[in-house]
């Protein structure tokens, strides 16, 4: 016995082809732009590939000094601080050319920590965590680039 074929209605078939059309297009903006910050419509960059057994992994941070005198990591979160390490990571060769960007990553953090001592000044550094054969070596902190808060 054949089975009768049912067709597909001209809105069906225009719904499926514009969802296509607009995934598509998602990511070709998110690939061509080479920014996670497309994620989940481009590449997530940091975990598309992994570390060869004798290499180095380098983690991005900035640290503050608050008036009580600790020394402490601003974790690079929009909710934590106002900015993504991703956006951070970007600009290193602008921030280390001129410290005073590091102002948003300082504003950012103080606007959401007020019951935080202020802060006083700001590092942009570098872990560098040396793999050889594959086990954790040296790990070596980097200071890229500092600024002090004005009074």
């Amino acid at each position: 016995m054949e089975q009768r074929v049912r067709s597909i209605s001209v809105a069906s078939l225009a719904w499926r082809i514009a969802a296509t059309v607009l995934g598509i297009g998602l990511l070709l903006n998110g690939s061509l732009l080479m920014s996670d910050d497309a994620w989940p419509f481009g590449p997530l960059s940091q975990y598309a590939f992994s570390p060869s057994r004798n290499s180095t992994i380098v983690i991005t941070r900035v640290e503050g000094l608050l008036a009580d005198g600790r020394r402490v990591n601003l974790p690079l979160r929009v909710e934590t601080a106002g900015i993504s390490r991703a956006e951070i990571e970007a600009r290193i060769p602008q921030i280390t050319a001129n410290p005073s960007l590091l102002r948003s990553v300082a504003d950012g953090w103080m606007s959401r920590h007020t019951a935080e001592p202020a802060l006083l000044r700001v590092w942009l550094v570098q872990d560098q965590t040396r793999l050889v054969d594959g086990r954790v070596g040296p790990i070596r902190l980097v200071e890229l680039a500092a600024w002090e808060l004005p009074s």
